[in-house]
């Protein structure tokens, strides 16, 4: 299979284009290109590479996404589609008007994808969860089946288009002789009359209503990602098949754990007493309190490194790692007995205490004793 040429390369221009320098481009060969134009057996093709260039490049987020990872990048988006002639005759229509448009008979179409933003906690993100929501759709009118008749009634094959849901004619222009093709105003496309509409849907052939999903959240996702529920959107017009749903994730913050990728970060609080002489604290992470030890002269900020305690890989069981930050607080309010501590602290670490009379636990014995050590 041929691999896919560079989109800036199929309209003849520089990767830093401007937006109006990528429609001029399009524009020109576009015309060229139009299979109502030309002829030729790979024109059709030709043109569809053209309009998928243009799709990617005329929008920011995706052109942006193809500069940074290509082909992939596009793909990514879900962009990367537009191998119906018909999906981009609207795009043709828009730029050189409806003379240039293949028409097509107004057949089942596809419904419209939906949107639905769940926040859910830190916790639930990390491990995974099962949510039940209930959306607003379009669905099919069971009254009429999606048909738009009323029950008993049959709809009539338009007079005006003779079933086909469209008019062709013929028209002359500066490219040549364009057949012009357009809907059929009297059946919208459709070929079809309803003489009695139904009296729940007035015709529409869908209804509005409220759907009961459950989404299952796999353990690992982060803010902003988004779980599709394939054909769970809106009925599409005339029966057509349905949209998607996309729900997308927002996380609430922890009060005491930071994320980054999928590890997380912890600040531990340390006393200058256990920052000095060292200690065993227990320490909260995902999976429940460890034991960690903090070496004796450990400074602020100096992090513990903890493998297997971070966020579980998306599809994997592997584990992201939990560091803990050490962080050194200093008192602010003293007692008379911690006050006496540092000022005889501060004068042994000058080195003019004097031995006669000392303790034998040590100054920063004392330090630690009085600080709960």
């Amino acid at each position: 299979m041929a691999s896919k040429r560079d989109y800036y390369e199929v309209l003849g221009l520089s990767r830093d284009a401007t937006e109006t320098e990528i429609k001029t481009a399009f524009r020109a060969q576009a015309r060229k290109y139009h299979p109502d134009v030309n002829k030729q057996t790979d024109a059709e093709a030709r043109f569809k590479e053209l309009n998928e260039a243009f799709q990617v490049l005329s929008d920011p987020s995706k052109r942006n996404a193809y500069d940074r990872f290509g082909h992939a990048g596009a793909q990514a988006g879900g962009f990367d589609n537009f191998s119906d002639l018909g999906g981009f005759a609207d795009i043709f229509e828009t730029f050189f008007g409806a003379g240039g448009r293949r028409g097509t008979r107004g057949g089942p179409q596809r419904g419209s994808d939906l949107r639905y933003d769940m926040t859910i906690t830190f916790e639930e993100a990390v491990f995974g969860v099962e949510k039940s929501i209930d959306i607003p759709v379009m669905q099919s009118c069971e009254r009429c089946s999606g048909n738009g008749s009323e029950p008993g009634s049959q709809p009539t094959t338009c007079p005006r288009c003779h079933g086909s849901g469209e008019l062709r004619r013929v028209q002359q222009s500066v490219f040549g002789q364009f057949v012009n093709v357009v809907l059929c105003e009297s059946c919208n496309g459709e070929g079809q009359i309803v003489a009695t509409p139904c009296s729940s849907c007035r015709g529409a052939g869908r209804t509005r209503a409220s759907k009961k999903l459950t989404v299952n959240i796999p353990a690992g996702v982060d803010r902003g990602q988004q779980i599709r529920l394939a054909g769970e959107g809106e009925i599409g017009p005339k029966s057509g098949p349905p949209g998607d749903l996309y729900v997308l994730l927002d996380v609430k913050p922890h009060p005491s754990f930071k994320r980054e990728g999928y590890d997380v970060y912890y600040e531990l609080p340390v006393n200058i007493a256990q920052a000095a002489l060292g200690d065993t604290v227990t320490v909260p992470t995902l999976h429940g309190d460890v034991e960690l030890r903090i070496p004796a002269g450990t400074q602020h900020g100096k992090s513990f490194r903890l493998r297997g305690k971070g966020v579980p890989y998306l599809r994997s069981s592997d584990r992201g790692a939990m560091f803990v930050i050490a962080k050194v607080t200093v008192p602010t309010k003293l007692s008379s007995r911690q006050k006496e501590l540092f000022e005889e602290l501060g004068q042994e670490l000058d080195g003019s205490q004097h031995e006669d009379g000392r303790d034998d636990r040590g100054i920063f014995g004392k330090v630690k004793e009085a600080f709960g050590g």
